[in-house]
């Protein structure tokens, strides 16, 4: 660490001495990679799948968010709702420890009490998805009555502006990313966002008839249009890194926008992504995409020779928060 690096905290500590070799050196590699990419002014974009709101990142994720370590967001249409999720419903939430020995006559006893597992945790139905089932078809009609549309995520930023489930949060709001993303305003992207508990609600809405136009909700589409402006216009200025926590749409989505405006806009002069780390845990690689080393995204066009790349092979709910204790100063 260089001697202008800001000091570390005790986790952060702990980490640089303890973690020498093999996928603990890699964390700290890329920690230290993350924060040397920072402070020579670039900006990140943290691209998150799996279940890591319902695995409650948001304790440090939202801290990142509040201290501008994080500039754009690409999730998954179930992180984005399972943050709200917790932040209205957290108290209800049961957690299995025993998950591995459960038969399928328990599993079927957890749907028969409208709980919904995922891995050692199971969301309440009830209360979490039904809750906000109607806070969004409030919503969603309103807007489809006015002829507006809106993206996934402005929808959930619109009940949350409006205060009126404020009465429901049961953990801190400061926990909540999407909170913080809100306050901060961090743009959002949800790619196939119709993969989603909420974007199967929309569906049902739409095909019960209580709205009219399925395009009230803005597609995937769009939302690359407007990355690729959004790239293009803050590339200017700074490099844009991103920060990749799982596989699948989240990272896929997103880091194609460079290889898109190069060479089907042959806007040429944009750069390529200026950092890239991927806590992952697909096997490498058996034609995954999710499971490719970031050297094969050179031959894509998405990164260079000289990005700084890192790939952390491990459990991303216990790197990512080493990760972000390590780059706040905890």
């Amino acid at each position: 660490m260089s001697p202008s690096a800001p000091a570390l905290g005790p986790v952060g500590s702990f980490v640089k001495h303890h973690f020498r070799h093999f996928n603990a050196a890699a964390l700290v590699d890329a920690a230290e990679g993350y924060r040397t990419f920072l402070a020579g002014g670039g900006r990140m974009m943290l691209s998150m799948a799996g279940a890591m709101s319902t695995a409650e990142l948001g304790l440090s994720l939202a801290e990142m968010i509040r201290q501008d370590k994080i500039h754009l967001i690409t999730c998954t249409g179930a992180n984005l709702e399972e943050d709200i999720f917790n932040l209205v419903a957290h108290d209800f939430y049961e957690r299995v420890p025993h998950y591995r020995d459960l038969t399928p006559a328990d599993e079927q006893a957890l749907l028969d009490r409208h709980m919904n597992r995922v891995t050692d945790t199971c969301i309440p139905e009830m209360e979490a998805m039904r809750r906000m089932e109607k806070a969004m078809l409030e919503v969603w009609m309103e807007a489809d009555r006015k002829g507006e549309r809106y993206f996934p995520h402005e929808f959930f930023q619109q009940v949350l502006r409006s205060g009126k489930y404020e009465p429901y949060y049961q953990i801190d709001p400061k926990h909540s990313w999407m909170l913080a993303a809100l306050e901060k305003n961090v743009p959002i992207v949800v790619p196939g966002w119709e993969d989603s508990t909420l974007g199967n609600m929309y569906a049902a809405a739409c095909i019960r008839g209580d709205i009219k136009n399925v395009h009230t909700v803005r597609t995937g589409i769009e939302y690359m249009t407007w990355l690729a402006e959004h790239y293009t216009k803050v590339t200017k200025d700074a490099p844009l890194g991103m920060f990749q926590i799982g596989g699948g749409i989240a990272g896929d989505f997103p880091i194609c926008v460079v290889p898109m405006l190069h060479q089907d806009l042959e806007r040429t002069g944009v750069p390529l992504w200026g950092y890239f780390c991927q806590i992952s845990d697909s096997t490498t690689s058996y034609g995954s995409y999710s499971g490719a080393v970031p050297n094969e995204k050179i031959t894509w066009g998405k990164l260079g020779e000289a990005t700084p790349k890192f790939i952390v092979e491990s459990d991303a709910t216990i790197v990512a928060p080493l990760m972000f204790a390590y780059l706040l100063g905890w």
